[in-house]
């Protein structure tokens, strides 16, 4: 089995649900069980002008080795309607292969993610999940200025993955 941290990001049509949607079809793959999941954070994009991203991350056992799982991933951000016109530009559901317990240099994907030490609305979620990781990646999280806006948490429900809006005073 593989450690994985997919991080998921959406800011069209609803981008709570979208992310709900998206990490609920990713808990249905008989491949992967879901082990922790992070809270929602909302940030300013990176890239063109658009609206803002939610945020979020999942930690994951996978059967599955990084490049056959980057297809599942791609699979259901197209069955959830991302279309790819404009680099970074905005979209219905991002998955992105975060982290993994095994580095991954190929040329289509290298994980970790090359510009996870950029990029707070991906570490945070990291961290959430990957508590272990603060040590490397908690510093980069400081030096970009923290965590972006909590805006909720995920939570199982049944078989589904929700998006809740809650009033949090701390994480």
């Amino acid at each position: 089995m593989f450690d994985f941290v997919i991080g998921a990001g959406a800011n069209l049509g609803s981008p709570s649900e979208n992310l709900a949607r998206g990490l609920s079809l990713l808990s249905q793959l008989p491949e992967l069980k879901v082990r922790v999941l992070s809270n929602v954070y909302e940030s300013d994009p990176v890239g063109p002008p658009q609206p803002r991203y939610l945020n979020a991350a999942v930690r994951v056992s996978s059967a599955l080795p990084a490049l056959p799982l980057l297809e599942r991933l791609l699979e259901i951000e197209a069955a959830l309607g991302r279309i790819r016109v404009v680099r970074w530009g905005p979209r219905t559901l991002d998955l992105d292969l975060l982290w993994a317990d095994q580095a991954v240099e190929h040329e289509r994907l290298r994980v970790p993610h090359p510009h996870l030490n950029e990029r707070p609305f991906a570490l945070a979620p990291l961290l959430d999940v990957a508590p272990e990781l603060t040590a490397e990646y908690g510093p980069m999280l400081e030096r970009l200025g923290g965590a972006p806006e909590l805006w909720g948490k995920l939570a199982f429900y049944g078989d589904c993955i929700v998006c809740e809006r809650s009033k949090l005073d701390a994480v």
